[in-house]
Parts: structure tokens; C-alpha cells; sequence
């Protein structure tokens, strides 16, 4: 799973520092942003999104022609319509969460912000984010831009990365971590 991790980070630093490189000089970066937010959301909310992209069984024309269709329906800004189209085109849809997920990291950088993973059981309310962003500013010292993720075998709580640091409160890790201390006693 590292090495595929890596593999996705190598395609999608490239697509990523291109596209906002293009929203910089258009000084579009929170519409192109927003826009991959949207996408993104829709990856999270639908599995069969999900699969979609990361099919390899469909064809290149097939995908294409499908995100199109996708594109005309979310109303996104035109540069992340055509930049999704190119991605498309070029037979990388597969990695545009990772693409997606590198811009966000550069656009917060360019605002001298730092980006958190957060993945929960449930998807969590603003309150609950706009808690949790306080707190992560208050421990690192810069604003934080939460990049929220879904999985709901974590049964509760949280994991939350920032840069090399992760925080894991999740129920499954201390369920895992009980178990293997009660086979150690037993």
C-alpha cells in the first residue's frame, strides 16, 4: 500500500503544481480549490465515484466521456473542468483524489497554512471542524486547512495527520491495542 501511496504522490505532484501554478497566475486558486472540493466530496459520498475512477477495466474514451457529463452536471469552474478533462484524457483519473489532495496542500502552503487529514467514522459537523481546527492551531502555531475524510471502520473517534505527526483516537486502533494486550496476559 506504501509503494502504491507513492507511486499516486509521483503522478499527482506534477498535475498538481501545474494546476496551481495556472490558478495563481489567474488568481483563481480558491475557485479552482473550491471546484476540486466539490469533486472530491462527491469521490468521498459515492463509492461507485470511487470505483470509477480507479477502474482500470474502463477505457480511457469511456471515462472521458463520462466525466464530461459529470462536469456539465457540477457546475465546476472552467479551468478544473478542463484540467479534469486533461487528467481524463491522459488516463490518470485514478489518481485524482492524490492530485486533488497535493493541490489543496499547495494552495494552503501558498497561504502559509499547513494541511491535516482528518478521517473520521462520520462525517463531522462544521462545529465539530471548526473545534478541531482551533485546537490543531493552537498546538502547531499556524492555521490548519482540514482535508476531511470518511471511513467508517474506524467505528469512532479520529485520526488525524499533520506533516509527519499523526494523532489516532480512533475505537478500532484502542480495540486492536486491547486485544493485543489481553493476548499478551492471557
Amino acid at each position: 500500500m506504501a509503494a502504491q501511496d507513492s507511486v499516486l504522490v509521483q503522478i499527482a505532484r506534477p498535475y498538481a503544481a501545474a494546476l496551481y501554478d495556472l490558478a495563481r497566475g489567474d488568481k483563481i486558486i480558491d475557485a479552482v480549490e473550491t471546484g476540486l472540493a466539490s469533486i472530491a466530496q462527491l469521490a468521498d459520498e459515492s463509492a461507485d465515484f470511487a470505483r470509477f475512477l480507479r477502474s482500470p477495466v474502463i477505457g480511457a474514451d469511456v471515462k472521458a466521456a463520462t466525466i464530461n457529463s459529470i462536469l456539465a452536471q457540477a457546475k465546476v469552474h472552467p479551468t478544473v473542468a478542463n484540467f479534469v478533462r486533461v487528467v481524463a484524457r491522459n488516463g490518470r483519473l485514478f489518481a485524482l483524489p492524490a492530485i486533488i489532495t497535493s493541490f489543496r496542500a499547495l494552495a494552503a502552503e501558498g497561504r502559509g497554512e499547513i494541511a491535516a487529514e482528518v478521517t473520521s467514522a462520520a462525517p463531522l459537523s462544521r462545529s465539530q471542524l471548526s473545534d478541531l481546527a482551533q485546537t490543531l492551531k493552537r498546538k502547531i502555531g499556524k492555521t490548519v486547512t482540514l482535508n476531511e475524510h470518511v471511513d467508517p471502520s474506524l467505528i469512532g473517534g479520529l485520526v488525524v495527520k499533520v506533516g509527519s505527526r499523526m494523532i489516532d483516537s480512533s475505537l478500532k486502533t484502542k480495540l486492536t491495542a486491547m486485544k493485543i494486550a489481553m493476548k499478551e496476559v492471557g
